[in-house]
């Protein structure tokens, strides 16, 4: 299935007007086969509820762990963050739109300890769709911003959607994953 993407510069104030900060809207297009052989174009489009901001200005290794971000939300969003600050840890949808590469196989890190793996096998920025989730520790909320600890990604980086971590949905117990993910620098 070949995938078509199309990033609209259509830009839109999302409501944060006092920080300047200017949120693009995605979109992508994708083919589906239909019965009967043919196939037709559907398009998705995402727009960012927000933004993140951050200390973070280049992409990098390692841990993340200790770093405090801000996710300034649309002002518009305010309001579904209701009850949010019930929760201990959310989950962080974002686009990676800084990524410019796409590649089907990686070597993480470009570590020579660790296989080429297909780029579905790892946690690569370098996607055919450059879709991230993070689940991090809630800090705090006020109006529509929320402060978060452990969100890796870089300053600026569009804020798609934010869910409450469940353990009944995220949690998994004995997990299994290659020994190579031990030889990373994470």
């Amino acid at each position: 299935e070949q995938v078509i993407f199309h990033f609209r510069q259509d830009y839109e104030r999302a409501g944060i007007l006092r920080v300047g900060l200017i949120i693009k809207k995605l979109q992508c297009c994708y083919n589906i086969k239909r019965k009967g052989g043919g196939s037709e174009i559907k398009k998705i489009t995402l727009t960012p509820i927000g933004v993140v901001k951050n200390k973070v200005k280049k992409p990098r290794f390692g841990s993340f762990k200790n770093e405090v971000a801000e996710i300034v939300l649309n002002k518009k969003y305010t309001k579904a963050l209701t009850g949010i600050e019930d929760y201990s840890h959310v989950i962080v949808v974002y686009w990676m739109d800084k990524v410019k590469d796409k590649v089907i196989t990686h070597r993480p890190q470009g570590n020579p300890r660790v296989p080429i793996v297909g780029i579905f096998s790892c946690r690569c920025p370098q996607r055919p769709n450059p879709i991230a989730i993070t689940t991090v520790g809630l800090l705090s909320r006020k109006n529509n911003k929320l402060k978060v600890k452990g969100l890796d990604i870089l300053d600026g980086t569009p804020i798609i959607d934010i869910k409450p971590y469940w353990p009944v949905y995220d949690e998994v117990k004995k997990a299994k994953i290659p020994h190579w993910v031990s030889k990373l620098d994470l």
